[in-house]
């Protein structure tokens, strides 16, 4: 796998019900020394699409693959690819077809996900889309430690309901490649030693972590939103994770 070197492109992958506003802060704090850093607003999360609830995961996946076009990225010059939560099922399929234009994937309470799992198998067909949960609901699959009634409002105001389709459709990866992506993973609701251990023992959710070849663990501990109660820490352990020293 190519170096990452210090000019190449880090693109932030924001999770479900969220657009590239959702990493204005780690960016404020990032681009101070990566003027080069971008988030996405993946398809079926822009607020003033029409079409945005017929969106799949392919669409989200070929999305990525734009940004990286637009800014020059390839196997010489690779991108860092950063994903938060529920972008780990668009950036697996990135990393799946693609795995010589990503230098480091760094997964924010997140992880790689295994092949043929889909995020929410359960969701009626009917469903076209799914819609921000209530925080007494969210707060009892991901922690919301850190976050203000001010950015609770903010999130409940910005959410975009997250496509039926992207929840619905399973996962096709098939390149082993894609294991060999040096990979970050920024621990924070659970933490790493925890996460590491859930991997062996073979947990579905984190199974796909025991596969990796080159791994390196970083806890930041707080809430599963980890952009708004600690922005300036996470954009370090970015930074950390994109060039380390040395």
């Amino acid at each position: 796998m190519t170096t990452t070197a210090s000019k190449s492109i880090i693109v932030l992958v924001p999770g479900h019900w969220l657009g590239a506003w959702a990493w204005d802060d780690v960016l404020s704090h990032l681009k101070t020394d990566h003027p080069s850093a971008t988030a996405v607003t993946l398809p079926g999360l822009d607020p003033d699409d029409p079409d945005r609830a017929e969106k799949t995961l392919e669409d989200q996946a070929a999305a990525v693959l734009d940004v990286f076009a637009r800014h020059g990225v390839s196997e010489a010059q690779p991108a860092v690819i950063v994903a938060h939560s529920g972008a780990n099922f668009p950036v697996s399929l990135v990393l799946d077809r693609h795995p010589e234009l990503v230098g480091r994937v760094v997964w924010v309470d997140s992880g790689p996900v295994a092949a043929g799992s889909t995020f929410a198998p359960d969701l009626p067909e009917d469903a076209a889309e799914f819609p921000l949960p209530s925080f007494d609901i969210l707060a009892q699959q991901a922690s919301i430690e850190g976050l203000s009634a001010e950015v609770l409002e903010r999130f409940r105001a910005r959410a975009v309901p997250e496509p039926g389709p992207v929840l619905r459709q399973p996962a096709e990866l098939m390149n082993d490649a894609r294991r060999m992506i040096p990979t970050t993973l920024v621990c924070c609701s659970i933490p790493g030693a925890q996460v590491l251990e859930l991997a062996r023992t073979g947990h579905p959710m984190f199974a796909e972590v025991a596969t990796l070849e080159h791994l390196d663990v970083v806890d930041l501990p707080t809430g599963h939103w980890p952009m708004w109660s600690r922005p300036r820490d996470l954009a370090r352990a970015i930074a950390a994770a994109a060039f380390p020293a040395g």
